[in-house]
């Protein structure tokens, strides 16, 4: 199962964008309303809840300065993907889009479909105001 966000335009230059999402502590900044529970559990490692969900840790598998970070579920039955994807844009700004893409059954994929495309929706229109 792929999904994508909408493209944000975030008024920060690529760089700046891609260490603010580098800096895992930073995601709090970025969750919705309905969270239960952020904990950072290292440097690279973050564990949150929204309410009526199980908790979820992230952490970071790839870098690509300062284009792209992929997050990762840590551990758990299930394997999905998490991609910040940061463009320049020709005033120096960033075009910011976030990626989902897991593999699940197509029970599980029809379940979550709607709360997943909402929470990365969430998470991206949050960026603006919170770089």
């Amino acid at each position: 199962m792929n999904l994508e966000s909408p493209k944000v335009n975030v008024s920060k230059s690529p760089q700046e964008v891609f260490s603010f999402l580098a800096d895992v502590k930073n995601f709090e900044s970025l969750m919705p309303e309905n969270i239960s529970k952020f904990e950072v559990l290292g440097n690279d490692k973050f564990l949150f809840a929204l309410k009526g969900m199980p908790e979820i840790i992230l952490e970071k598998k790839e870098v690509i300065p300062p284009n792209k970070i992929v997050l990762g579920a840590a551990g758990g039955k299930l394997d999905f993907s998490l991609i910040g994807n940061i463009v320049e844009t020709a005033d120096g700004n960033s075009d910011v889009h976030l990626s989902f893409s897991g593999d699940f059954n197509p029970m599980m994929a029809m379940m979550i479909k709607g709360p997943i495309t909402n929470f990365i929706k969430t998470l991206v229109n949050n960026m603006p105001k919170a770089i």
